[in-house]
């Protein structure tokens, strides 16, 4: 290919990095951050990270719904960078103990707790857990905020049981998938256990990003 030729190609990678249109995944869970984009990454739009924009505040989640939780972290973020913003939140509900820990999964132990520290925890709570009602859910919201004001959501849930012995490969930002179990495919729920396909049929959160993909197109462009 003649230099003419190349020229043309990189104004042309120029012109759509210029006007491609952003959208902010605001989240701090490195787990978290690497599955929303691979979600997102057929919409034809720019993807950034807090980091990206420079952005290290947080924002107090004291909502009492996961609606309310995914909402206000979008509108904070949104506020924050004048981006598109998307945020997402969501929790482990545990049938026998009155679907705790919910909203307060990342906060369990009463504060931020390490994934380390939440795996250790979930050791004792797996084999405390009566046989005949090990059933769990994951649960997510993702919610979509606009500059102008606009804040969309959808939710997504997959269910399973919580197994007496954990995976012993722990996915970093996700302690609890190495207990949550899928009877149906007898698998865990952990991408190193499901195929692609698997991971897109039982994936709480490509549920969610599946249903407000729709919106996003039609707002972004």
């Amino acid at each position: 290919m003649g230099k003419t030729g190349e020229s043309a190609i990189k104004l042309v990678h120029l012109h759509f990095s210029i006007f491609m249109k952003k959208l902010l995944i605001a989240t701090t869970n490195k787990g978290k951050l690497h599955e929303l984009s691979g979600f997102l990454h057929d919409l034809p739009v720019e993807l950034v990270s807090l980091s990206d924009v420079g952005i290290d505040q947080d924002v107090e989640e004291d909502g009492k719904t996961y609606q309310e939780n995914a909402e206000k972290k979008a509108k904070f973020y949104c506020q924050l960078s004048g981006l598109p913003t998307i945020a997402d939140d969501g929790g482990l509900e545990i049938a026998a103990l009155n679907n705790e820990p919910g909203i307060h999964s990342r906060r369990w132990l009463g504060y931020a707790a390490t994934d380390q520290e939440l795996i250790e925890h979930m050791m004792k709570v797996a084999k405390e857990l009566p046989n005949d009602n090990r059933k769990a859910r994951f649960v997510t919201v993702d919610c979509l905020a606009l500059p102008t004001g606009e804040v969309y959501s959808e939710e997504g849930s997959v269910d399973g049981i919580i197994a007496e012995k954990p995976l012993l490969n722990m996915l970093e930002g996700y302690p609890y998938r190495s207990f949550f179990y899928l009877p149906k495919l007898q698998k865990y729920y952990h991408e190193s256990e499901l195929t692609k396909e698997e991971m897109k049929q039982y994936n709480h959160r490509y549920m969610a990003i599946q249903k407000l993909k729709p919106v996003i197109r039609e707002v972004l462009w």
